[in-house]
């Protein structure tokens, strides 16, 4: 089991995944989340996943115990902050991510390497508002966390070999593989991703097809494991929303502008399977139907 201390902010599905795996992996865990509410029930969710694991066989009762007592909920981000690595997993705002790295910057010990869970904004804009660029770099997991075997590592333009290394490190000890990328917008995984996706909605808008048949399309056709269509459900309508406008703004072209019906559910608060309904009704984690308003929104086009 490896040895060290991973403080994560922000409690949301991608940090809570995060840290559950950091805990079953052996390090020392702590999460830490302005939310009072969502602090609160951090703890519950994780243990949860665990419990489903076990369920599954995928994981034994004695490895969850001691996770267990690894994973810390702090009170206030001073107290975690003396930590080998501090990944934040805040939404996809760069101010707001920005202003967390800066937080950090005064309140950890020079030896923290500070990593974004981002998947689509600038490492380099993230680490200029530290004192220490050479100790930035994108950490991006996918979710969810524990079953993805894919971590992308995103190179800041001041990322240090040394801080590159120690990332891959941790990766290696969360039992993933990294795919390494230099900082650029949507970096490698987020940018062909949307692409695909949002394609994928503009034949919706078309009425070239179902979201049940575009996605078995590419399964069958070309052996994705999961169409682009319920995996924008899995990711969020919102997240892919964000990412969008981020990589339509930076990117020549119009080939990234969200389509219509994106915006539309997406304001109508149908962003996937966390809300249940997105272009797929969810019954918890599976999908029991093609989301009827999607649907709807096609045939008017």
């Amino acid at each position: 089991m490896p040895e060290g201390r991973v403080l994560v902010i922000g409690a949301g599905t991608m940090g809570r995944g995060i840290a559950g795996l950091c805990a079953l992996s052996g390090y020392e865990t702590s999460v830490f989340d302005a939310d009072p509410d969502a602090q609160r029930a951090v703890r519950g969710h994780v243990e949860a996943s665990w419990g489903r694991a076990i369920d599954k066989g995928k994981l034994s009762s004695e490895a969850a115990e001691k996770a267990r007592h690894r994973l810390r909920i702090a009170q206030r981000l001073k107290d975690a902050a003396d930590a080998d690595f501090a990944i934040e997993a805040v939404p996809e705002a760069i101010d707001l991510k920005r202003m967390v790295f800066s937080e950090l910057d005064d309140l950890c010990p020079p030896r923290t390497i500070l990593a974004s869970n981002t998947s689509s904004l600038s490492i380099t804009r993230i680490a200029r508002s530290t004192g220490r660029r050479d100790r930035v770099i994108g950490i991006h997991f996918f979710n969810p966390v524990a079953a993805m075997p894919l971590v992308e590592i995103v190179r800041g333009k001041d990322t240090s070999p040394e801080t590159e290394r120690r990332a891959l490190q941790l990766v290696h000890d969360l039992g993933k593989e990294a795919v390494r990328v230099f900082d650029s917008p949507g970096f490698a995984t987020s940018r062909l991703g949307v692409a695909l996706g949002l394609e994928a909605m503009r034949m919706i808008e078309e009425g070239v097809a179902g979201a049940a048949d575009i996605d078995r399309a590419m399964e069958l056709g070309y052996g994705h494991r999961m169409g682009p269509l319920k995996t924008t459900d899995l990711v969020g309508l919102d997240v892919r929303l964000a990412i969008a406008e981020t990589l339509a703004a930076e990117l020549p072209s119009d080939r990234f502008a969200p389509p219509e019906i994106l915006r539309t559910l997406v304001a109508e608060g149908r962003t996937g399977r966390k809300s249940g309904e997105g272009f797929y009704r969810w019954d918890g984690d599976k999908a029991a139907g093609e989301g009827e308003r999607a649907a709807t929104l096609a045939r008017k086009r």
